[in-house]
């Protein structure tokens, strides 16, 4: 396979017994406003015969022309086109369309949207007056066809979108896209590779857009002429089993497989002009071995033979479609347009038709849903962990559903696909109208314990219990005096109880916090035969879903510490600490250690990204101000050691880390560390820095077992300062942990991560235990503690969580409750 040129485009044409066109064609395309050192055009003669080959390389010797030994079709000719040639970009174009002079420069630049997998060019006949392509739509039974093919250029036709599949008489795809997938697939021969192909690269995430600009003709030889109508019939029936069994999902599988085959017969009898009851035993006539039927009858029935003797070899590349995908079939409905299409107008065929959509109920699809998103952090440039949670979260549901993200804590000027509104804690009214709009909750944090409308809420609740707050509190509250302690562990205690008692589907960001989290449910008596039964797994009530990263690539776009920060130069070593400071970490030891090395290691310099929290309601920790003390008295605070004195726009952060030579996250070992899930790892596994952490949780785990650096005991200064050392000038065991992490990187994008709230939001339903009828254990309940001093604490738990507002909002329905 030849190594890709980065920037060039290689145009693949397929020639079979078509050398006029194909000359023709390549002619057109040595007039495109394109860079010739950057086109670089295959033709790939598929075994016509004749003179076509030496045709095309007398009139075009400058193209790489490929004789193949055999007549692939159109799919096995463009794969090899692809494996000959070497551009970043390739493209497909039909040796009997011309292309428009903007035809690659604009699809090129559709490119710089690193989520466009492939463009789907516009299609016009070849006087440019009807359409031949611009957009996709899918029947439900499997056959792609294209919208307004032969009738005059509508309006939309201008309008950029996202489209299942493109035309293979033009189109365009990154070829590691392209090969990431494995090409066309060569069953097909020809018919709807084009579609199983765009089917594929959008269930792994990767966009196909229809862009207008890239314009191109298609003069239509109607290249089965010459074949006979059944063997094109043949083609489409089969093809389209192929498409539909490879690429939905299981559930929508069982429905739709059964119907489209009963189609396909009811299809062939209808072309036929057959009378599928003339067998019946009451039926008189001749009863002889042989009868007479029509070849376009039988080809839907020797297609379905046909898929029938493919299946072990579809079985295999449909589990590896389904292990891939990262976009689920509701998300796919949005992109098929009107599925409810029957081909024929025959009315014994209609009839059919509407008997197998009504009993299979396979005409509409998965259905988009109304999802309300809540986190109780601010919305804005800055974002910490819940927010960036909560808004990858919405992104990745928007994609498929209507989806509203609300901030308790405020929202500014935020660029958005989906709605974004603040409702304050305390205000049950405005809250409530959400709760009433949507179908589906999903929240992380106090929300469930502080608006009434979602605790009686009968909708779908998702708890985003991703943040083991009760152990947080253990350590967070410690030096609030033993009251306030034990009351801050029993308030976070009773919050994530109240949560797990009432969501329907939970939400853990590991194996170990799923672990502790089904502890916690047994001990509530919610581990039922209810919920067993059928699902002895569990993870229909509770599953994982770590933090992602975002799918492209970080790019450096500005210097914001090496050579901009005082004393810190270009070429110092850079540690970073991403992320803010909280009272569980250790940075002090870290210090220590940076002063050690900065003795034999003049160079290094320790960066910490954030200290001012973006929420108001959370105070600066202690442990601030103990770190820069410390590093004050190590004589090391901005010479060795600084400390960024805000908190890091969420869209700058990039260049940070790329600036960066190490990421760094070191903690003590206690309780939250075992169970904790440091966000900060995952963004220096996006910008690819090896790290350096402390043993004990799942990040160190996998930083062990993956070789992404080194892990090191808890509050051992020598031998962190070593392992920082190791890992900046050490370069053989700093190369294989960045290519390490560069392996890990793409296991852990947000829409990987995200599948299993992806998968329940696109078919809701309450938990098990929940339905009408089914006996629940009650739960263990706690002694409700009362007094002055518990009101007090109380106002200060709520001042932190909600602000003024929403020690108001509880006062005041204390009152009430109280006047009765």
């Amino acid at each position: 396979m030849v190594n890709a040129r980065s920037g060039v485009v290689t145009v693949v044409l397929v020639n079979f017994r078509g050398a006029d066109d194909t000359i023709t064609a390549i002619a057109h395309l040595r007039e495109v406003d394109w860079p010739a050192d950057a086109l670089e055009i295959v033709v790939v003669d598929n075994a016509s015969g004749g003179d076509d080959a030496a045709r095309i390389r007398e009139a075009h010797p400058e193209v790489l022309l490929i004789e193949s030994p055999d007549n692939t079709g159109f799919a096995g000719g463009c794969n090899l086109g692809v494996a000959s040639g070497s551009g970043e970009f390739v493209a497909f174009l039909n040796n009997d369309a011309r292309p428009d002079p903007q035809w690659i420069r604009a699809a090129v630049a559709a490119f710089d949207d690193p989520g466009v997998g492939a463009v789907a060019s516009r299609v016009l006949d070849w006087e440019g007056e009807r359409v031949d392509f611009i957009g996709a739509a899918m029947t439900w039974f499997g056959q792609g066809y294209k919208p307004f093919t032969g009738e005059p250029i509508p309006p939309l036709a201008d309008e950029p979108h996202d489209v299942l599949f493109a035309t293979g008489s033009a189109m365009f795809v990154r070829r590691d896209d392209f090969l990431a997938i494995g090409g066309f697939d060569e069953r097909y021969f020809m018919f709807f590779e084009d579609v199983d192909l765009g089917w594929r690269l959008n269930l792994r995430g990767r966009r196909v857009r229809y862009v207008p600009g890239s314009l191109a003709y298609h003069r239509h030889h109607a290249s089965m002429t010459g074949f006979g109508e059944h063997k094109e019939r043949y083609l489409l029936e089969r093809n389209a089993l192929f498409t539909l069994y490879k690429n939905v999902s299981d559930r929508t599988l069982e429905d739709a497989l059964p119907a489209a085959m009963a189609l396909a017969v009811r299809r062939g009898v209808a072309l036929g002009g057959l009378d599928a009851r003339e067998f019946e035993l009451r039926r008189g006539g001749d009863d002889g071995p042989a009868q007479e039927v029509p070849r376009l009858a039988l080809a839907p029935v020797y297609a379905i033979d046909s898929f029938v003797d493919e299946l072990p070899g579809l079985r295999a590349d449909r589990e590896a479609v389904q292990a891939s995908r990262v976009v689920p079939d509701s998300a796919i409905s949005l992109l098929v347009g009107r599925t409810d299409a029957p081909v024929l107008d025959a009315p014994e065929f209609v009839e059919g038709y509407e008997n197998l959509v009504e009993a299979f109920d396979v005409a509409d699809g998965p259905r988009a849903r109304k999802v309300l998103v809540i986190t109780g952090d601010p919305i804005g440039a800055k974002l910490a962990g819940p927010a960036i949670r909560a808004w990858n979260m919405a992104a990745a549901l928007s994609r498929e559903h209507e989806v509203v993200l609300v901030s308790l804590a405020g929202v500014s000027e935020v660029d958005a696909p989906f709605r974004v509104v603040h409702v304050p804690a305390g205000d049950d009214r405005s809250m409530g109208r959400w709760e009433q709009w949507c179908e589906v909750v999903v929240f992380q944090g106090t929300a469930l314990s502080v608006f009434q409308s979602l605790k009686d809420s009968q909708k779908i609740i998702v708890a985003d219990v991703y943040d083991p707050m009760h152990l947080e509190a253990l350590e967070q509250a410690r030096p609030s005096g033993w009251a306030s302690w034990t009351k801050a562990v029993a308030d976070a205690t009773d919050i994530l109880d109240e949560q797990l008692q009432r969501a329907d589907f939970m939400l853990a960001a590991s194996e170990r916090q799923r672990h502790l989290y089904l502890g916690q449910l047994a001990g509530l008596g919610r581990l039922t035969p209810a919920l067993y039964e059928g699902d002895p797994g569990l993870r229909g009530l509770l599953d994982v879903v770590p933090f992602g990263l975002p799918s492209t690539l970080p790019r450096h776009e500005r210097a914001v510490v090496k050579g901009v920060v005082p004393g810190i130069g270009p070429d110092d070593q850079l540690i970073l600490w991403g992320g803010g400071l909280y009272n569980w970490f250790d940075p002090e030891t870290l210090v220590r250690a940076v002063a050690l090395l900065a003795e034999r290691r003049p160079r290094v310099r320790l960066f910490f990204q954030g200290t001012r929290h973006p929420n108001p309601a959370v105070p600066e920790m202690e442990i601030v101000a103990r770190t820069r003390e410390l590093a004050r008295e190590l004589g090391v605070l901005d010479r060795h050691v600084f400390l960024n004195d805000s908190w890091v726009d969420y869209a700058d952060r990039q260049n940070y880390l790329l600036e960066a030579d190490l990421g760094v996250s070191t903690h003590f070992d206690h309780i939250e560390t075992e169970f904790s899930f440091r966000t900060r790892i995952l963004d220096y596994l996006w910008a690819g820095l090896p790290m350096v952490v402390t043993e004990g949780d799942h990040f160190a785990d996998l930083v062990e077992a993956r070789g992404l650096g080194i892990a090191v005991p808890a509050e051992q200064v020598e031998v962190l300062a070593d392992a920082l050392e190791r890992m900046l000038f050490d370069d053989e065991r700093r190369t294989a942990a960045i290519e390490a992490v560069a392996r890990v990187r793409e296991e852990s994008t947000w829409e990987r991560v995200l599948q299993p709230l992806l998968r329940f939001v696109a078919d809701p339903a309450p938990a098990r235990d929940r339905v009408a009828g089914v006996t629940r254990r009650a739960a263990p309940t706690r002694r409700k503690r009362a007094g002055v001093r518990h009101d007090l604490s109380l106002v200060g738990y709520y001042l932190k969580a909600g602000g003024p507002s929403l020690v108001f909002w509880k006062v005041r329905n204390r009152l009430r409750r109280r006047s009765g």
